[in-house]
């Protein structure tokens, strides 16, 4: 898109001292709203968020030679807006800069002939999303969200990608979109601007309670994705999870595909044979046949997000070999299941992106179905965000900590001490589990204690930044050459 074309959409037009014919023809190489980040020629959006003014940076995303800035229109009378220099800045002046850049997003999708895939759900969307796109890239050409930019300004700047450095939408045949939330309203406002042909729901779980009531709360913000889908699209919805399956009986306008493992749906696992914390192995089966399928990292959660995938693969007639070879070749997002390999010869599973009770529970059992091992550590931070039934819910979590035969606990933060309680109420030692402040201090007790054999679990809620303690261990130890470190991935605010 050219400039010019970009201010109309917007409803503006380009302010330049000069120069604002020639500037109109140009088309921006990219989209940004982080003035330490933009790419000359880009086009910047001054956000204005919570904690942040995106109008305090127009300045520095000018001097980084920014094509133009998209900017309120009361900045220019304001003290910031009095220190451009008219004579190098080029602006267009807009009512709400945010939801300029959404209308852009959603102008550019009105008028594309590919598919919007949306994915939500309490865990799993990363994995899962990045699963479907590697399905998809088999049989067309793709774009997804980087990282986790799943909120009102990632998903409207994942679509813009399609836009970016001289590509045209018409260049792919798939946008693989993530959509998060912590608030009812806001996956619906997410589907307004990229409206899902296909909409995945993965999981309701605990999560984010400190603004929901119950997790029927939950899951009446996450069923915003079933009615956001287009009249006559498809959702993929979770056969397993009662509150998920129960959303097929929303619309009645749009299809319904099933993934599962206990319950009878149109896309199953079977043969489920667990490889440790190398992966598992199992038969896929679809409406078009069956195939056997390897899943190189490790969970029974990961199961469940590859058959989503897998679902949605389907639906656009990839052929099970493909489906299958995608699989093969994924890997865990950094931080979400990364299995890492320590000289010490023991190996960490970096979880640390984030936390919640299920997941955690989903993951603890995966530590400790692993044979691959003489102790299982678990360093378990703080789940935050879990509302006035918090204590009891990290409690519980500890007794179930206990309970599966965890050989160390390390809590970390805040309510994890109740973490540790409940594992010593369930009969773990006290020795054996210990509550600590920081990550750091964490960190010093796994230095001195790790040995070769251990197995270590590192998992919390994004704000306790227990990643802290993988960065340590890897300062302390390092790793062996061609250790494999799992695919990259942006670290961004917990959304679910």
């Amino acid at each position: 898109m050219k400039l010019g074309e970009i201010a109309k959409i917007l409803g503006s037009n380009i302010r330049a001292a000069r120069g604002a014919t020639e500037l109109a023809e140009r088309e921006p190489v990219g989209y940004s709203i982080d003035s330490r980040t933009v790419r000359e020629g880009e086009l910047f959006f001054a956000i204005r968020g919570e904690h942040y003014d995106g109008h305090r940076f127009v300045v520095d995303a000018i001097a980084r030679r920014a094509l133009a800035a998209v900017v309120s229109r009361d900045f220019l009378h304001s003290e910031l807006g009095r220190e451009i220099d008219p004579q190098k800045a080029a602006l267009i002046l807009v009512d709400d800069t945010l939801a300029a850049l959404q209308s852009l997003a959603y102008m550019v999708l009105k008028s594309w002939q590919g598919e919007v895939i949306a994915i939500t759900g309490s865990v799993g969307k990363t994995t899962t999303k990045e699963m479907i796109a590697a399905m998809l890239a088999r049989i067309g050409r793709v774009v997804k969200t980087t990282g986790n930019l799943n909120n009102d300004f990632g998903v409207p700047l994942s679509v813009l990608k399609m836009e970016s450095d001289g590509r045209r939408a018409s260049d792919f045949d798939f946008a693989v979109l993530e959509m998060g939330m912590n608030h009812k309203g806001e996956i619906a406002h997410l589907t307004a601007i990229a409206p899902p042909d296909l909409g995945v729901v993965t999981v309701v779980a605990p999560a984010h309670l400190e603004f929901f009531s119950s997790i029927d709360e939950i899951a009446e913000a996450k069923a915003e994705m079933v009615k956001g889908i287009v009249p006559g699209g498809t959702a993929v919805l979770n056969a397993d999870d009662h509150r998920v399956a129960g959303m097929s009986a929303l619309r009645y306008d749009i299809q319904c595909t099933t993934f599962g493992i206990e319950r009878s749906a149109d896309v199953m696992a079977s043969e489920i044979r667990t490889e440790g914390i190398s992966g598992n192995r199992f038969s896929i089966t679809t409406p078009h046949g069956q195939i056997e399928a390897q899943l190189p990292f490790p969970g029974r959660h990961n199961i469940y997000n590859a058959l989503a995938a897998a679902a949605v693969a389907d639906h656009y007639e990839t052929p099970l070999v493909e489906i299958a070879a995608a699989l093969a070749g994924t890997s865990a997002p950094k931080m979400r299941g990364e299995v890492v390999h320590f000289t010490g010869g023991f190996t960490i599973i970096d979880d640390s992106y984030n936390s919640n009770p299920r997941a955690l529970f989903e993951m603890v059992s995966t530590v400790c179905a692993s044979r691959e091992s003489t102790r299982k550590i678990i360093v378990a931070g703080e789940m935050l965000e879990l509302g006035p039934d918090g204590p009891e819910h990290h409690r519980e979590a500890g007794r179930q900590i206990a309970r599966l035969g965890v050989d160390r606990l390390i809590g970390i933060g805040g309510l994890a001490a109740e973490i540790v309680a409940g594992a010593r109420e369930a009969g773990m030692a006290d020795d054996a589990a210990t509550f600590t402040d920081t990550p750091d201090e964490a960190a010093d007790i796994l230095i001195r204690e790790a040995r070769k054999g251990d197995l270590i679990l590192v998992k919390g809620s994004r704000g306790v930044k227990t990643e802290t303690v993988v960065e340590r261990m890897k300062q302390s130890f390092g790793m062996p050459p061609n250790s494999g470190e799992a695919m990259t991935g942006d670290a961004a605010k917990g959304r679910c």
